[in-house]
């Protein structure tokens, strides 16, 4: 447990009076935590926290949120720090490997990246089996999945050098893999990146560039915009999808079978597709003029609107991130002088309306990093069912750098919850005669129409 300091031994008592004595430890920064790992041997007792609330998974030097502050780090350095002086690849660098690069190091990290971009013409025709209008996500998952399929034999994670490898090509290949993603879901050829662009510009290349036009030029303040966007979203210590692929690698999986899980949680709307629902209630507020009666409808308990973008599971007062992409989305629609500027509008006027309202002042409700993020996604022209895809595309730095640390710890434990049994007490099985008549515990699958597939369409033929 390097970096984690035991300062002593908390008691913990049942009401028997049995009782446990635990470590209690603290980090180098947070609450402190009492280690419960023997609680079950000591007292033959578990804990209960729905949602992991109030429980550490692992200990970690990745990545640091303090709720109550509004700071989010990575390995120390505050996310503002980081947006403002580093390029995304500087970051993924500092991620994966724990310090910031200097020159040599980020070119050779660049050139290592660049050289693995292009994905195998198999997979490619993988995406061919996905029908034109496929959500981006479902396609995601499949094709990250499938990656698994091309790379298995050489990867042993046990191996620090052989993750790294994998940490890097999966970096270095999500930017194509997500743009065709894009271009078949809509109908449109694959364009392969270029080694005269950057991380991001060869993103932004490989999205919107007409494979018949050699004039594509990459806009330097959409590739700003977005290269901040991919650091503010990189990581975020242990939430949903982090710990998914956590653990889902503390089997021993695949790395990319891992991603593709990551991306499955990902995809959630309480997760990465919140942006995504800030854009569909500001298009339901429509005007600054209809701000008040929405604010009156979100305080309204029966009422069925909701403020999307408010509020945060880790930070109580403010989201470190959400003044970044408040200023991202007015560099970003002043540059374009795009027809976003009034949806712009109206979520500032409905910010400032609710930062000066006791109701949510009291909830403790100020926007996250969603409530811009996804006005300046829509703004450079990237669809609103791609968002999600755009925050797996920054977020996969974090999950392999997770599964990285994971995967060096010198004991591993796969992931294994309990859980509080509430069910039935053990019974008989009756034979199915002494069932009939009971009242069907399901009616409404049991009555419901459903559609019978067969392989078989001619029935004569059998």
């Amino acid at each position: 447990m390097e970096g984690a300091i035991i300062e002593g031994e908390a008691t913990i008592t049942l009401p028997d009076g049995t009782s446990a004595k635990l470590p209690f430890i603290r980090g180098t920064q947070g609450p402190p935590v009492i280690d419960i790992r023997s609680l079950f041997t000591q007292l033959g007792c578990l804990t209960l926290d729905p949602g992991y609330t109030s429980t550490s998974s692992c200990l970690s030097a990745i990545t640091y949120t303090d709720g109550e502050k509004g700071e989010l780090w990575y390995r120390g350095y505050a996310i503002e720090d980081l947006a403002n002086n580093c390029t995304f690849l500087e970051v993924c660098y500092l991620l994966l490997y724990g310090e910031l690069p200097n020159t040599a190091e980020l070119e050779r990290f660049e050139n290592a990246v660049k050289n693995e971009m292009l994905i195998h013409m198999k997979l490619i025709d993988f995406y061919s089996s996905f029908q034109q209008g496929a959500h981006p996500m479902a396609i995601m998952v499949g094709v990250v999945g499938a990656l698994s399929a091309f790379m298995h034999e050489d990867i042993d994670v046990l191996v620090a050098e052989q993750r790294e490898a994998a940490a890097i090509r999966v970096l270095a290949k999500f930017p194509m893999m997500a743009a065709i993603a894009y271009r078949t879901a809509y109908g449109l050829p694959i364009v392969f990146p270029k080694k005269k662009f950057g991380y991001t510009e060869n993103f932004l290349y490989m999205m919107f560039s007409d494979p018949m036009s050699d004039d594509f030029t990459v806009d330097p303040v959409v590739a700003n915009a977005l290269e901040k966007i991919f650091i503010l979203h990189a990581d975020h210590e242990q939430n949903a999808s982090t710990s998914t692929v956590r653990i889902a690698g503390s089997s021993l999986a695949n790395p990319y079978a891992c991603v593709a899980a990551g991306i499955a949680s990902l995809w959630g709307p309480m997760h990465g597709g919140a942006n995504e629902a800030v854009l569909a209630m500001l298009d339901e507020v429509k005007s600054v003029e209809n701000v008040d009666t929405y604010i009156a409808k979100a305080k309204n308990p029966n009422d069925s609107f909701r403020l999307m973008g408010f509020g945060h599971r880790v930070y109580k007062n403010h989201d470190p991130r959400n003044h970044i992409i408040q200023e991202i989305a007015h560099e970003v629609l002043t540059h374009l002088k795009c027809n976003k500027q009034d949806i712009f509008d109206l979520a500032i006027e409905l910010e400032k309306k609710a930062l000066s309202d006791d109701y949510f002042i009291k909830r403790k409700l100020f926007p996250n990093v969603d409530f811009y993020s996804g006005i300046v996604l829509e703004a450079i022209g990237i669809p609103r069912d791609m968002f999600t895809v755009i925050f797996a595309l920054a977020r996969v730095i974090g999950w392999m750098s997770q599964w990285h640390e994971m995967m060096s710890e010198s004991v591993k434990k796969i992931g294994r919850p309990r859980q509080l049994y509430i069910g039935a007490q053990k019974r008989t099985v009756q034979p199915i005669e002494l069932r009939e008549g009971r009242e069907s515990i399901h009616p409404e699958i049991i009555n419901s129409p459903r559609k019978v597939w067969s392989p078989i369409k001619d029935k004569a033929a059998i």
